[in-house]
């Protein structure tokens, strides 16, 4: 059964792995986003590109999700697209092509709905353009996880094309 608070919310105690993996409660995983995380706009797009940076996309979605929870209810598509695409590419790091693809197809949806809007400066045109790309490579069977991650994150910019490498 799953944790939750004194509210009857859930809450992400148990550990994780690198790859977002629940670990046995009581082992050591790598730091979580807390559950009352509620990061500005900008903090959320520079610790997701920051987390893609070192292949951590299911720590990015956590952030990013903690976003579309605690932001604007009309930004939620935005917030919501992303998270998806990094939960994709989290799949694409345990191996499941096919909830992959769905994750990814259902982000590069969500992104597609804002046209050619850019929000925080984010072309989400070109990012929801990149996701289907990974999903064509999944189908062909020629993408590995550190390639579709690069993608992404090469997209994951503002229009200055400022973004996040791995930390030094």
């Amino acid at each position: 059964m799953r944790d939750r608070d004194e509210a009857g919310r859930p809450r992400n105690s148990r550990p994780r792995d690198e790859y977002g993996r629940p670990l046995p409660r009581g082992a050591i995983g790598v730091p979580r986003v807390p559950d009352d995380y509620s990061p500005g706009a900008r903090q959320a797009i520079e610790e997701a590109r920051r987390l893609l940076a070192v292949e951590r996309p299911f720590h990015a979605h956590e952030v990013l999700e903690a976003r579309w929870k605690s932001g604007p209810a009309e930004e939620r598509e935005l917030w919501q697209g992303l998270a998806q695409i990094c939960v994709g590419l989290t799949h694409v790091q345990r191996g499941n092509l096919s909830g992959a693809a769905a994750l990814l197809l259902r982000g590069s949806a969500r992104l597609g709905g804002y046209g050619s809007r850019r929000p925080y400066g984010l072309d989400l045109r070109a990012l929801a353009l990149a996701a289907d790309g990974v999903i064509t490579e999944i189908d062909s069977g020629g993408i590995d996880a550190s390639t579709a991650i690069a993608v992404i994150l090469d997209h994951l910019q503002d229009a200055e094309g400022v973004r996040s490498g791995p930390p030094d």
